[in-house]
């Protein structure tokens, strides 16, 4: 397969995913029921929502600045917060296309380079994966005993202790082959991972590190509490336990990545995680939809007014 093929498979085969994960979450949920969700939502709660969700975003715009300024430029905040916004607006149509619209938008406006201005996008992404691997730690944690008792009720306890042998097993081969492969994908992935942890190394090195710390926890703390409040619009998610918000959470996050923008996929992924708590289907698929749905309206009308504004205020600067 040449790379053209492969460039057109990663356009199409998410879209292709999106549109049968659209068709599952309705299979389970009839129009008119959602409907009636949406209308029967309690919208002050989605607003809210809303305004966490946007000061995670303005949040991240500032935190760029961080990243830029020890290159020797400096990120007027204007631009930085309109390339945030046209980055996720642009995610929508081609996975990944957002980063390279945002190094752009940095390039042409602000000076900088464009591979540098990558790059800062590159490590700010990788310093959001550590916070979000941390959460997924913290909530193994605290929901133990959860988790292991939901796992134990549904699988015998012998045959987990040999898969979690197993996998230790496997994750050690794993290594030791990557550690000493010369192969392409051994080589590809020793340098994803060096890269990783240079990015995050580079973090403690900044002049301004503490505050690219606090902003990195701040907007993931918005996004759990944006996530979070609007499940109080819909009575039958308003008083869900801790776990319930928490593995919600990190199972939505992921489906972002499995489609544009989580079309189709933020739904279903919010549905799995609730249905371990025994949350009817229906709820938890509203739910989804309205989350996905309030927080996507916002991305088109803010991201499209700032593709429409960026050249008209540095034209005016």
């Amino acid at each position: 397969m040449n790379t053209k093929s492969v460039k057109i498979l990663k356009i199409i085969l998410p879209l292709v995913l999106g549109v049968l994960l659209i068709w599952y979450s309705l299979s389970k949920i009839s129009i008119h029921e959602l409907i009636a969700y949406f209308k029967n939502a309690n919208y002050t709660y989605i607003g809210i929502g809303l305004v966490f969700g946007l000061l995670s975003h303005l949040s991240r715009a500032y935190r760029w600045k961080f990243m830029i300024e020890p290159m020797g430029y400096t990120l007027r905040y204007p631009n930085s917060i309109m390339a945030v916004f046209a980055t996720y607006l642009v995610n929508y149509t081609i996975p990944r296309a957002g980063e390279i619209t945002r190094a752009t938008i940095l390039t042409n406006y602000e000076g900088v380079p464009f591979e540098k201005g990558f790059g800062t996008i590159v490590a700010e992404r990788i310093a959001d994966m550590v916070v979000m691997l941390s959460i997924v730690a913290v909530t193994l944690f605290l929901e133990f005993d959860f988790i292991y008792q939901f796992f134990t009720e549904r699988f015998d306890p012998f045959k987990i202790v040999i898969g979690i042998v197993g996998l230790c097993v496997m994750a050690l081969l794993f290594f030791l082959f990557l550690k000493k492969s010369q192969s392409k994908i051994a080589f590809k992935v020793r340098s994803f991972v060096t890269g990783m942890i240079e990015g995050v190394c580079s973090i403690f090195k900044m002049k301004n590190k503490w505050a690219f710390i606090f902003h990195t926890c701040f907007i993931w703390g918005m996004y759990i509490l944006m996530f979070y409040v609007t499940t109080w619009a819909i009575p039958e998610t308003s008083n869900l336990p801790l776990a319930a918000i928490l593995i919600g959470f990190i199972s939505a996050s992921f489906s972002v990545a499995a489609t544009n923008g989580g079309i189709g996929s933020y739904p279903v992924a919010v549905y799995a995680a609730f249905s371990i708590f025994a949350i009817a289907k229906e709820p938890s698929i509203a739910f989804g939809w309205i989350m996905w749905s309030s927080q996507t309206l916002m991305i088109i009308v803010l991201g499209g007014l700032s593709l429409i504004y960026l050249p008209i205020y540095n034209r005016i600067k």
